[in-house]
């Protein structure tokens, strides 16, 4: 039995140096800056260009729903055509945070079509009505959910293009900034002790959430606070933006995948983790850093990432409209599609201008092929607050606010 134990010993002793010395040469061999995950992508596929007529019929389609479907009161969204499947939404807190939400980005996408059409402006003032009065009210719906983060976020934004909009009305300008910067004080409240913001807390369910803060939604929230600095010079509190950035550094695998939530840092394989499963995630990580100064999301690793999302959009696409969440390749979920094309465009316009023509091109080519026949977008059945407009655009970056491809 001895004499077994000892060739065991020795056999493991011999596997472990082969190991080594195998992972010593292919160090030398690679390189200490080794990335072979940057050149393993084919190229791009050739495609037929889309045209100036294409992207003004989409975007005027996308408007001409929007219009048609604003509820009365100036919002978008109801708690309708549940089916069965939905998720946790106490009432009344989940549903007024997720007409928020919906509101914000439906909001966002007239003002920045660039249609003033009679019916288009008067859709923009029932909206900034509803904004003004309801926003206020947005708070924490229940200990263990925190979906108003997403209503902050978006409200944040939405605001920005109303202040833009509003230029010359000096009156105005200030009550959306007020309004824009009680937001943010509200996301102070709820960024988590672990820095970041989440949307669940079912763990303590404490006054300071301890829950589950996620990437993307950080991400989301690092996003509206710099748009609203860039445009309306909100104040912003440093101790939670440097905590922000560096929970999103946290959350980053070598390749720029960004694991899914704090606890998963623990799990980097797990198949929501991996690059096919990030895909939406990396878009939006990546512009949160770049915009707040953090270089290490460089123009290469942004272009791998878009290309990514280009070459394996069937990844995201096979989740989409699918009514339960995390049920299909990588654990993607419907509603991750349309957040990573989102976010997608902030990256476009990150990189040099000579750049992002390309990718203007085949976004657009992708948004104009997922739309539905009465001019929606959707990817995710959430009662009835999963219709917003989206459009190729460049990022609050660009001046000129154009929507078009430069190549168009």
């Amino acid at each position: 039995m001895n004499i077994m134990i000892r060739i065991l010993v020795l056999s493991a002793l011999a596997a472990s140096a082969s190991i080594a010395l195998f992972q010593k040469v292919a160090a030398e061999e690679e390189g200490p800056d080794s990335k072979p995950w940057l050149s393993d992508l084919p190229p791009l596929p050739d495609i037929e260009p889309v045209t100036r007529a294409e992207i003004e019929k989409s975007v005027t389609r996308g408007v001409d729903f929007l219009i048609s479907s604003q509820n009365k009161n100036g919002s978008w969204g109801s708690a309708t055509m549940t089916k069965g499947l939905n998720i946790t939404a106490p009432i009344p807190g989940a549903h007024h945070a997720f007409r928020a939400g919906s509101t914000g980005l439906a909001l966002e996408g007239l003002l920045r079509s660039g249609d003033r059409r009679p019916e288009a402006v008067s859709a923009i003032e029932r909206a900034e009505a509803w904004f003004l009065k309801e926003l206020p009210r947005l708070r924490r719906g229940t200990v263990d959910t925190m979906y108003n983060v997403w209503g902050h976020s978006y409200g944040i934004k939405a605001l920005a293009e109303l202040y833009r909009y509003r230029e010359g009305d000096d009156a105005k300008q200030s009550l959306l900034k007020n309004l824009a910067q009680t937001q943010v004080q509200r996301l102070q409240r709820y960024e988590d002790v672990n820095g970041g913001w989440g949307y669940y807390d079912f763990d303590e369910a404490t006054r300071k959430p301890t829950g589950i803060p996620t990437s993307f939604t950080t991400a989301t929230v690092m996003m509206a606070l710099w748009k609203g600095k860039e445009v309306m010079n909100l104040g912003l509190p440093p101790k939670e933006v440097t905590r922000g950035i560096e929970f999103l550094k946290r959350q980053q695998t070598p390749d720029f995948a960004y694991v899914y939530s704090n606890g998963h840092r623990y799990r980097p394989r797990y198949s929501i983790n991996r690059p096919g499963g990030s895909l939406c995630r990396s878009t939006a990580c990546n512009a949160a850093r770049r915009v707040w100064g953090d270089p290490a999301p460089t123009d290469e690793i942004i272009k791998v990432w878009l290309d990514r999302l280009i070459l394996r959009n069937g990844w995201v696409d096979i989740a989409r409209k699918r009514p339960r969440p995390h049920s299909t390749h990588f654990a993607n979920s419907g509603y991750f599609y349309f957040y990573g094309h989102y976010y997608a465009m902030d990256c476009v316009a990150l990189l040099p201008e000579t750049d992002r023509s390309v990718y203007y091109q085949h976004y657009a080519k992708i948004m104009l092929s997922k739309q539905e026949k009465n001019g929606c977008w959707w990817d995710y059945p959430l009662y009835k607050y999963h219709y917003c407009l989206l459009y190729t655009s460049p990022s609050p970056r660009d001046k000129r606010q154009s929507r078009m491809p430069s190549s168009a």
